[in-house]
This record gives structure tokens, C-alpha cells and sequence, in this order.
């Protein structure tokens, strides 16, 4: 520890200001250490996981058999008990960063609508969501990785903290309401701002059920949005 007896007011300040840039690089470190076990098996397993998000955003107009299907085994035919083993990964790991970020939340493991899921509550928690979600993003990818390095395969997981994904589910189904009634009244497509995947499916699920009015995805990530257009 420094010693800050003898020093100035100022060089007591900036070693002060050194101790805590300190501390913070080593969080940070450990952030790190903790995630690089499971980053290095990242591109293989981030490209079929992304691939697999596509095609679940683009599937939102499904018949309701092919839905139930894929609620019954998962997309990819994994069966409940392999999907709640993913989720208990999941789980595990976040738990593990939440320890290492010293943040507290009750972690829940579950299986819905045909793909795991990790839910995390607590108070505090707004750090780990981020602007518009992109650290709770970041944060499922290192846990669909951690499954990957477990099991070898891609995983659909879904993680939602401090119900972030339910608030903007709600959001997202008003702009696609108010997308669609535009469309009606003008005739004219109406383009919507870049989105996440988990994002483009709230909308897709929304306009699919509206008649009158169709949507589709265009662009590539991290500008691929959404493009609502009056039915062929």
C-alpha cells in the first residue's frame, strides 16, 4: 500500500486516483480470465449459433405445427433434458462472473418454448444490461459459449437479466404496431432502425400476426434491420 503520510494533498490525490485505476484493471483482468477458457473455441461456435439465430428470426411466420414442433424437441432436436442441462451450464458460468463482478441476483435455470434459458434478478443490475442490451448480448454469447466448450454444440440459449428482454419485448411490439399502421395509411414500406436478432424476432412475431402487412429482414450485422412493407 502507498504510503501518502508525508506526500501533498495533490501526490496523496493521484495515488489515490493510481490505487483505483489499479483495482479496476485488475476486475477487468479477472473478467477476462474468467471468459478465456471458453473464447477460444469462439468462431466455430458463434458462427453456427448466429446462423441458427437467423433462421429463428426469419421463422416467426412458421405454421403453428411446425412451432409446436420445435416447442416440443428444440430447433435443433435437442430434447428437454439436454436443453435444461445447457441452461444449468449457462447458469453456472454466469453465476461464476457474477461472483467475480461482486453483484448478487437469484439465478434461474429453465427451458421455454423449445430453448434454455438463464434468468437473473436482483437489484443492481442495470450495469450487466447496458445501452439497448448490448452487454446483457455480450454476456449470452460468453454463456452460449461456455455450453459449446461443455458439450460441443451450438446453443440457442436466451439470458435475460432484470427482465430487460420482457420490458423490451413490450417496447418492441408497440414500434411494430406503429410500423404497420404507417404502412396501411401510406402504402409506402417503412424502414426500422438497426436491431439485435432477439430484437428483429419481436417485431417479425408482431407484423406476422397483423394482416395486411409483411416484413423481412435486410443488411448484415451489426446494421441488419427490418423493413415492414404492405402484403404481396
Amino acid at each position: 500500500m502507498t504510503d501518502t503520510s508525508s506526500a501533498s494533498p495533490r501526490q496523496a490525490e493521484d495515488a489515490d486516483d493510481a490505487m483505483v485505476a489499479s483495482s479496476g484493471d485488475a476486475e477487468r483482468d479477472d473478467v477476462q480470465n474468467a471468459a478465456a477458457p471458453i473464447l477460444d473455441d469462439s468462431s466455430s461456435a458463434s458462427a453456427d449459433a448466429d446462423e441458427e439465430e437467423d433462421e429463428d428470426e426469419e421463422d416467426g411466420d412458421d405454421e403453428d405445427d411446425a412451432a409446436e414442433g420445435a416447442a416440443a424437441t428444440g430447433k435443433s432436436g435437442k430434447g428437454t433434458e439436454t436443453l435444461f442441462r445447457e441452461s444449468e451450464i449457462a447458469a453456472d458460468y454466469i453465476e461464476g462472473l457474477l461472483d467475480i463482478l461482486d453483484y448478487d441476483g437469484d439465478i434461474d435455470e429453465l427451458v421455454s418454448a423449445g430453448r434454455p434459458m438463464v434468468e437473473v434478478v436482483g437489484g443492481r443490475l442495470n450495469a450487466l444490461v447496458g445501452t439497448r442490451g448490448a452487454t446483457l448480448e455480450a454476456l449470452q454469447e460468453l454463456a452460449r459459449l461456455a455450453v459449446f466448450r461443455q458439450t460441443g454444440t451450438p446453443s440457442r440459449l436466451l439470458l435475460d437479466i432484470g427482465g430487460y428482454r420482457a420490458g423490451r419485448r413490450k417496447e418492441l411490439g408497440a414500434v411494430a404496431k406503429n410500423a404497420a399502421e404507417k404502412v396501411k395509411e401510406f402504402g409506402e414500406p417503412v424502414r426500422l432502425e438497426p436491431m439485435s436478432a432477439f430484437e428483429r424476432k419481436c417485431v417479425h412475431d408482431v407484423i406476422n400476426a397483423l394482416a395486411g402487412v409483411e416484413s423481412e429482414s435486410e443488411g448484415v450485422e451489426p446494421s441488419r434491420r427490418i423493413v415492414v412493407r404492405p402484403s404481396a
